[in-house]
């Protein structure tokens, strides 16, 4: 008897140690809440330059106009588009203004996916300018080239507390994206925004730094810091 109970502590301890090991190798492949998306897997030919995510809308014309502070920021749908890293993109045009002059000109790329409505970002060329003119490229990048690639810039589903990198450029462009709130109100000089998102940004490149975008639904961007919306629609 003795023999058999020995066996049968044995047997647990075996049995114990057995769970134990599964249960911390299940929790070192479960994602940590902390972790960043940064790998969208997506065909690409499910990606199109034209359509429309509830807070993001990629149709030719399309324009909003943002200002505060001093500063003018136009975001303009061009009826233009670029392939980059072998997608047919949409170019919208950012067109920044601080105190009447000129101080940058961004062309982005994006693509949305006709399966998921998620909107991706495949970068940007960007024109600083100083005195009015141009005076560096910083920032530029593009998805396929020098180890850059392409990130979630909206999701076609909105999840709260959702991580994600929105660029994917190491040293130029890391910006990520938390979705804090759905159901935000926000008052602009074009009006009053119900169930709007708020989107906390930050980039490992300055750790320091955090910055706040509301996103209205049928609209888009409607709140970016002190910039607020004062214009949208189509262009006439």
């Amino acid at each position: 008897m003795q023999t058999v109970r020995n066996a049968l502590i044995v047997v647990a301890v075996v049995v114990g140690a057995l769970m134990l090991t599964a249960c911390a190798l299940s929790q070192a492949l479960m994602p940590s809440s902390d972790e960043w998306n940064a790998d969208f897997p997506i065909e690409k030919d499910e990606l199109v330059s034209t359509g429309r995510n509830p807070y993001f809308i990629l149709e030719p014309g399309f324009v909003l106009v943002l200002e505060g502070g001093g500063e003018h920021l136009t975001i303009t749908v061009l009826n233009e588009t670029k392939k980059v890293d072998g997608v047919e993109t949409r170019v919208i045009e950012e067109r920044e203004t601080k105190s009447g002059k000129l101080v940058e000109v961004s062309r982005n790329y994006f693509a949305i996916s006709k399966r998921t409505n998620d909107v991706f970002y495949f970068g940007e060329d960007v024109d600083m300018y100083q005195n009015d003119k141009v005076a560096s490229n910083s920032g530029t990048w593009l998805s396929g080239v020098n180890d850059a690639k392409f990130g979630l810039i909206m999701p076609g589903k909105v999840t709260l507390n959702a991580r994600y990198y929105q660029e994917v450029a190491p040293r130029i462009a890391m910006d990520r994206a938390k979705i804090v709130s759905t159901s935000e109100t926000v008052k602009t000089p074009a009006g009053e925004f119900a169930n709007s998102l708020k989107v906390e940004e930050t980039t490992p490149l300055e750790p320091s730094i955090t910055e706040y975008k509301y996103y209205a639904p049928g609209i888009g961007l409607v709140q970016e810091g002190s910039l607020k919306l004062v214009k949208y629609g189509k262009a006439n």
